[in-house]
């Protein structure tokens, strides 16, 4: 936290150059100073600048320059093949709409431009010369691991409802805390974001998900979740009643995603969603507490709130693949696994072990160990992936032609039979040979 010098892309420094050689200021701004601060690569750098927008095209008139973004002072440019935005500092109108502001009015003082940021973190700026430049305690947050707002917490919020979500995003992929304030803030405001565009919210929550904080701040936050996801509000103090469970579905849930180490969206949505279906089939005899039929329920609440949030198709259909599977048993048999190859590509297959192993850690103590099968499973694939087994029609060593030249007439006949001697294969009742499968053909002829 005492780096006071940033290493700058060289299109960055060039630009930035560039722009005072033409009389104007220039500064790296935003999440790419945070970002070098802590010693992360920045995944995008933006560059502020007093140069009204119609100044910094000129200033690279020999460049590929992209107006798309003018209106609100962002110049893109494409210098040496980095597509840089290069924005005018700007005080912002009035956010009638909770979320873009009615006008901008640029501005040649970098302060006005600092202002007008969402949390603190996120308002430092850096150029060779000055080093950081830093107005509200950006630095001083960054070394609490806190994220504040920029002012009055509830300003910046009703000025744009996103930046709710963005404050528990950041404290999850940063894994800090929100300060007093500004969390009071984001429970009290959070039905703004129900003014905010579903992709918007889905983006957000994503990164939130697979952050290192995830867990803390889906407890912390629920209700802030539940604003988009009221699926999830349901699960919360909902007691399970089950000697093979000590937790609430909720919290059972947590600690299974808090299991989860892999980082990857489709398992952590599909550990979230797992039990979601629990709360609507629950039932109680002499024995306990009962949720037959939670997984197909489960996935029915899936596709819907998935396809809320405007998921892609293939997303939706993987996580509800592994809703519907992850309380199924499965053997460590190869024709089991063959079945399984069937329905799932391996990666999902090796998803689905890691799913079944969180929700098994995350049960009473006694029932926490994971079976051997989730270990033995993925050996299994390798292997027939190596022997490269067969497991569809176009696998099998013969087709409809050598069916129709041993004389039966082209149909539906032709691959029921088929059908059944692929069947006959994964069940290794029969070897995947030319040979074989043909003498099978003609005995059922």
């Amino acid at each position: 936290m005492e780096q006071n010098k940033i290493n700058l892309p060289p299109q960055i420094e060039s630009a930035m150059h560039r722009l005072e050689q033409c009389g104007f200021e220039a500064f790296a701004v935003g999440g790419c100073v945070r970002d070098s601060l802590i010693g992360r690569v920045p995944n995008d750098w933006d560059i502020t600048t007093s140069a009204r927008p119609d100044e910094t095209a000129a200033c690279f008139s020999d460049c590929r320059v992209i107006e798309t973004g003018i209106k609100h002072g962002t110049v893109g440019v494409l210098m040496d093949g980095m597509l840089l935005e290069i924005t005018t500092y700007r005080c912002d109108g009035a956010y009638l709409d909770n979320r873009h502001p009615e006008n901008v009015t640029f501005s040649a003082h970098v302060e006005d431009d600092f202002s007008r940021r969402d949390f603190t973190v996120n308002a430092m700026a850096y150029r060779s010369a000055d080093g950081v430049v830093d107005l509200f305690g950006g630095r001083a947050d960054l070394g609490s691991r806190v994220i504040r707002a920029v002012g009055d917490p509830k300003t910046r919020f009703e000025e744009d409802g996103l930046r709710i979500l963005r404050a528990i995003r950041f404290a999850s992929v940063l894994d800090f805390t929100v300060e007093e304030n500004t969390a009071r803030a984001v429970h009290e405001c959070r039905g703004l974001l129900s003014n905010i565009a579903a992709e918007r919210i889905r983006e957000e929550f994503c990164k939130l998900l697979c952050g290192m904080g995830a867990v803390r701040i889906l407890r912390e936050y629920a209700d802030v979740i539940g604003t988009f996801l009221p699926e999830l509000l349901r699960m919360i103090g909902f007691d399970q009643n089950t000697k093979y469970h000590c937790y609430d579905v909720f919290e059972h849930t947590l600690h299974a995603l808090e299991e989860d180490v892999s980082g990857d969206l489709i398992t952590r949505l599909a550990v979230l969603f797992h039990d979601v279906g629990k709360p609507l089939c629950y039932t109680e005899d002499e024995l306990g507490g009962h949720f037959k039929g939670h997984a197909p329920i489960g996935v029915e609440i899936t596709d819907g709130l998935m396809h809320r949030l405007r998921f892609d198709n293939d997303t939706v259909a993987r996580v509800k693949l592994l809703v519907e599977l992850h309380d199924l048993p499965f053997s460590a048999e190869r024709r089991t696994v063959k079945r399984l190859m069937r329905r799932l590509s391996d990666e999902d297959i090796m998803r689905l072990m890691e799913i079944k192993r969180c929700d098994r850690l995350a049960h009473a103590e006694f029932f926490r160990q994971p079976p051997p099968e989730l270990e033995q499973i993925p050996e299994i694939v390798r292997e027939l992936r190596e022997e490269a087994a067969c497991l569809s029609l176009k696998d099998l060593r013969i087709n409809g032609d050598d069916l129709i030249r041993m004389g039966l007439k082209p149909g539906k006949h032709i691959g029921e039979i088929l059908r059944y001697l692929l069947e006959e294969v994964i069940e290794e009742r029969l070897p995947n040979e030319r040979k074989a499968l043909l003498e099978a053909a003609e005995d059922l002829l």
